[in-house]
C-alpha cells in the first residue's frame, strides 16, 4: 500500500466558540493551528476562513491571504486545501420561500473560487452535494460545478471532489465522461452528515465501488465516528482526514486539545494498523500534484 495522507480539516464554517472554547477563528489562530497539525503529521490543511468580530464563515479575500501568508511564513512544505464550499446556501423565507431568507450565502460560481485563483494552492475543494444541511439547502447545479471546475484547471489548481451521498458519486462519473472533470480525480467521502451518506463500512464499500477507475480517495465520519471512519478507510485503501471542522472530542466526553491532537491521533490509529504516514513530499507524488 501507499503510504497514508493525513488532511487536517482545521476549522470549517459551521462549528461554534460556544461548542469548543478553543476553535481557531482568526487567520493567525487558524494559521497556527495547521502549522501544528503538520508538526503533528498532517501533508494537508484544509481551510476555511471565518470572520473574525462574528465566528461565522466567510468570504472575505484578505482573510484568507492573512492566513495563507503566516502558513507560508514558517512552512512551504506543507499542501494547502482552500474551501470553495462557501457560498452554496440558500435558507428559503418562512414568508415566501421562493425568496431568500438571512444567513443565505449562496452566490455566483465565480465568487467561489475568486480566492483560488489569486492564490493558486496545489489543491481546492469543489462539493458536489445538493442536499439540505441544518436550516438551508445546500445547492451546487452542474452547470455551476463545470464553470468552478473550468476556473480551478485553469489556475493550476487540482480540485478535491467532496461527496455526500451516492448521487454525488453518479454525478462526478457524468462530469469525467462529459470532460468537465479530468481524471484520475482526488476524492474526499463525507459520511455522517444528517441527511448524506451514513457513516457506516457498508456506505463506504458501496461509495468506493463507484469510484472513477485511478481515483486517489479518502473517506472521514463526523463527530463520534471520526476515529472508525478513519480506520475503516485505512484498511480499503484510503487516505484520512482528521480536525476540529469535523470533531471536537478526542475521546467520549472529553473535548480535544487542539487540531493537533486529533492529527496525533491518526497518526497513531494508521501505526498500529501497520501503515504509515506520507509526509507532504510523498502526498505530492501520490496525488500527482
Amino acid at each position: 500500500m501507499n503510504k497514508t495522507i493525513i488532511t487536517c480539516a482545521v476549522t470549517g464554517n459551521l462549528t461554534s466558540r460556544d461548542k469548543h472554547p478553543g476553535l481557531p477563528i482568526t487567520p493567525e489562530q487558524i494559521a497556527n493551528a495547521a502549522l501544528d497539525a503538520a508538526d503533528a503529521g498532517a501533508a494537508i490543511a484544509h481551510l476555511h476562513v471565518r470572520d473574525p468580530e462574528t465566528g461565522e464563515g466567510s468570504m472575505e479575500f484578505a482573510l484568507y491571504e492573512e492566513m495563507v501568508g503566516r502558513i507560508r511564513e514558517k512552512n512551504t512544505e506543507l499542501i494547502l486545501n482552500l474551501t470553495t464550499g462557501e457560498g452554496g446556501r440558500f435558507v428559503p423565507s418562512k414568508e415566501d420561500p421562493k425568496k431568500f431568507a438571512e444567513n443565505t450565502t449562496l452566490c455566483l460560481p465565480e465568487k467561489r473560487v475568486a480566492h483560488v485563483e489569486r492564490l493558486k494552492p496545489e489543491i481546492c475543494t469543489l462539493d458536489l452535494n445538493t442536499m439540505w444541511s441544518g436550516q438551508a439547502a445546500v445547492i451546487n447545479s452542474p452547470e455551476n460545478l463545470a464553470i468552478m471546475a473550468e476556473r480551478i484547471y485553469a489556475a493550476g489548481v487540482k480540485p478535491e471532489i467532496e461527496v455526500f451521498n451516492s448521487s454525488d458519486m453518479h454525478l462526478l462519473n457524468f462530469l469525467i465522461k462529459e470532460g468537465v472533470m479530468k481524471a484520475p480525480v482526488m476524492v474526499q467521502m463525507v459520511l455522517g452528515v444528517r441527511f448524506g451518506a451514513a457513516a457506516n463500512t457498508e456506505t463506504m464499500v458501496y461509495l468506493k465501488s463507484q469510484l472513477p477507475e485511478g481515483s486517489v480517495w479518502s473517506g472521514f465520519g463526523i463527530g463520534a465516528m471520526e476515529y472508525p471512519m478513519l480506520a475503516q478507510s485505512y484498511v480499503l485503501g484510503g487516505h484520512a482526514r482528521v480536525g476540529m471542522e469535523d470533531n471536537l472530542f478526542i475521546k467520549k466526553g472529553e473535548l480535544c486539545r487542539d487540531n493537533a491532537q486529533l492529527v496525533e491521533k491518526a497518526v497513531g490509529i494508521i501505526d498500529n494498523l501497520g501503515g504509515q504516514i506520507a509526509t507532504p513530499a510523498e502526498a505530492r507524488q501520490i496525488l500527482g500534484l
